[in-house]
């Protein structure tokens, strides 16, 4: 027991001053990681960086700090680095299979950050979903619909795939078609509607809004409207204008119609 007692001895006053000086070293290297990712954050909001990308900056430069930091304890405690980068590089190798999706969502976002098709705050159509970016993350895009509801879309999926950016340009047309019937004066009807679109305080007058005959259907001739407006009054336009435009057809008397069909009877003799 006492030979073992020594050795003990001998052991502690060997490592103890490493151990002290590695925890020393961690706790002091946390906080300084700290205040650089601070600073990192600091420096961004002044160069006037994207938003987007000032909380995946700074995560990634905690991160990347933390594991040289680690790695810089290990050796300090007498681990071989070379083989504990050797086991971080096999565990990592092993999780990158198990988490594919993941990563892929990750390599996705990079990507979205990186070429911008959207910000915060754009409305954007992605996977037949309609919504405003809330938040881009390292895996997923966040999007509020007009009905509130929060649609979480994977960055992998989104940056593969088709993007409509409807805010891009900062103004929207808004394609509505109404139909009247072919006794009605289509001149008569393109004087109504059009005024009614350049008399709605949403519509813009440059461009101005335009109509036209888009098709010539079985019980109705239907024209387009095709007024302008900024992205944020879309839907104001876009239920506002099909109302007026029933209340104004009817106040110049101009028929909507709704399908009809001809039944003719012929007598057997």
């Amino acid at each position: 027991m006492e030979e073992y007692f020594d050795k003990s001895i001998d052991v502690t006053m060997q490592y103890a001053p490493s151990l002290i000086l590695a925890i020393v070293v961690l706790i002091v290297g946390l906080w300084v990681i700290g205040l650089l990712s601070d600073l990192t954050v600091k420096i961004m909001k002044k160069s006037k960086t994207d938003e987007t990308l000032i909380p995946f900056t700074r995560s990634l430069v905690s991160w990347l700090l933390k594991v040289l930091l680690f790695i810089s304890v290990a050796s300090m405690i007498g681990i071989a680095t070379t083989s504990f980068i050797a086991v971080l590089g096999a565990a990592g190798l092993a999780i990158g299979l198990a988490l594919q999706g993941s990563l892929s969502n990750f390599a996705g976002g990079v990507l979205l950050l990186i070429f911008k098709p959207y910000k915060i705050g754009d409305l954007i159509e992605s996977q037949g979903q309609l919504g405003t970016v809330k938040e881009i993350q390292i895996f997923n895009t966040i999007l509020t619909t007009f009905q509130n509801k929060t649609i979480i879309l994977p960055n992998s999926v989104v940056s593969s795939n088709s993007i409509t950016n409807v805010s891009a340009n900062g103004t929207v047309r808004v394609d509505l078609e109404i139909g009247i019937s072919y006794d009605s004066s289509i001149d008569d009807a393109k004087e109504v509607l059009l005024k009614m679109m350049n008399d709605h305080p949403k519509v813009l007058k440059d461009p101005a809004p335009s109509i036209g005959v888009c098709a010539l259907a079985d019980s109705s001739v239907n024209l387009q409207m095709m007024p302008w407006c900024n992205c944020e009054d879309y839907w104001t336009v876009f239920f506002e204008i099909q109302e007026n435009a029933k209340k104004a057809l009817d106040e110049n008397k101009i028929t909507i119609p709704f399908p009809q069909r001809d039944v003719h009877i012929f007598e057997q003799k």
